[in-house]
């Protein structure tokens, strides 16, 4: 790390979140793995998921870029399945249904 790179960092009141994020995923791997993800509470994975939510749509809009949403490459560490599901819940929550999403749906620009 370079010098003003660490000087950027230092200054940074939002460094935590970096390295709370790997403890997160680690955590949350690790009750995922051992079937023991029900010790989490609802609240705590709510809380969670709308801070992730909130800060991807205020960096994606904000920097006017989009960037991989989700921890490693493809189907690596999270399955279709896992998507929709939390996608369909997310838009039942709000009221929304697949037409919204599709209005709302655009490519990103750096696909053909």
């Amino acid at each position: 790390m370079s010098g003003s790179e660490a000087a950027r960092r230092a200054n940074n009141p939002y460094d935590w979140i970096e390295r709370a994020s790997e403890d997160l995923w680690a955590a949350s791997e690790k009750a995922v793995g051992d079937h023991e993800a029900g010790l989490i509470s609802d609240e705590a994975v709510a809380r969670i998921m709308t801070a992730a939510l909130k800060l991807y749509v205020a960096k994606s809009d904000g920097e006017e870029r989009t960037f991989p949403p989700l921890h490693g490459h493809g189907d690596k560490n999270i399955t279709a399945t896992e998507v929709l599901s939390a996608v369909a819940e997310l838009l039942r929550h709000l009221r929304l249904g697949p037409m919204e999403l599709g209005l709302w749906y655009r490519r990103r620009p750096d696909e053909d």
